[in-house]
């Protein structure tokens, strides 16, 4: 793996954390030059200086992705030091679960949500898009989620968004047939990649659980005490209960490590024994 990874100019958006950071620290030591955007500099520079430490080629730039002037300049410093834009990875976001009866408490947190996980995958897409076509060849790379696939109670705003984000990709690849390829990534839940703390009601996950709401809840319960199955978080075994971050993160690379030719359109990896219904 990384043959066609190496030596392309990859940009990341929420590089500090998550799925971000993963995707960054995997492609640079497969020889890409990694671009990391994210809004807390300090966290997305020290990525930056470990990628660097290994050997890999990376540069960190404050990325606020729900200014399109940001996402301009983030667009402009991969081009600046590396010559082109081969992938751009949208990959920030934020999920506020709540019901429509928290508007109280979640309205501001909803109109983030929507600046950040629509607005700023519109806003990297058209940052991008000229230069691509210049090119003659891009990747865009989309983070949606299973959440995305059909509406459900408590993610309202959240799924609106991911479900916008799959619009704006079909149409987008759609319009850039045979320039620029797209890949739509939809994960499960993750319960490690730091999505969980930006929920407004924990409550509100029961419209991914549904009748799995119970024995989720002990999971999440047992992880935090310690008691829970070690055999259950092995990848071997068919009842695989939580995903581990690695297997998206080694999924969104094998979609950017395939010939220019061959477009991977959708990703979801799941554990086979987790608990989410969509």
């Amino acid at each position: 793996m990384g043959g066609n990874v190496s030596g392309k100019s990859i940009i990341i958006t929420g590089a500090a954390s998550g799925f971000g950071r993963l995707v960054a620290q995997k492609t640079a030591a497969l020889g890409a030059r990694v671009t990391c955007g994210d809004i807390n500099l300090e966290a997305v520079e020290a990525v930056v200086a470990e990628i660097r430490a290994a050997g890999g080629s990376a540069q960190a730039v404050r990325t606020d992705v729900t200014k399109m002037a940001d996402m301009r300049s983030l667009a402009q410093s991969a081009v600046e030091a590396y010559g082109a834009i081969d992938v751009m990875m949208n990959n920030a976001g934020t999920m506020p679960l709540a019901f429509f009866a928290d508007h109280e408490i979640a309205l501001e947190a909803w109109d983030r949500c929507i600046d950040i996980n629509f607005k700023g995958v519109m806003h990297g897409t058209i940052a991008v898009f000229d230069q691509m076509m210049a090119q003659g060849r891009g990747h865009v790379i989309n983070m949606s989620s299973i959440y995305g696939n059909h509406p459900v109670i408590g993610a309202a705003v959240y799924g609106a968004t991911k479900s916008a984000v799959n619009f704006l990709s079909e149409s987008l690849r759609v319009e850039g047939r045979g320039k620029i390829k797209v890949t739509v990534i939809r994960p499960t839940g993750v319960p490690v990649t730091g999505l969980n703390a930006t929920i407004v009601n924990q409550a509100a996950g029961i419209g991914i659980l549904a009748h799995n709401m119970g024995e989720f809840t002990d999971m999440v319960m047992g992880l935090q005490d310690g008691t829970f199955p070690a055999e259950r978080l092995d990848q071997d075994n068919i009842d695989y209960a939580s995903l581990a971050p690695e297997h998206i993160a080694d999924a969104i690379i094998h979609a950017i490590d395939q010939p220019w030719g061959v477009s991977i359109a959708e990703v979801t990896v799941r554990a086979a024994g987790d608990y989410f219904i969509l």
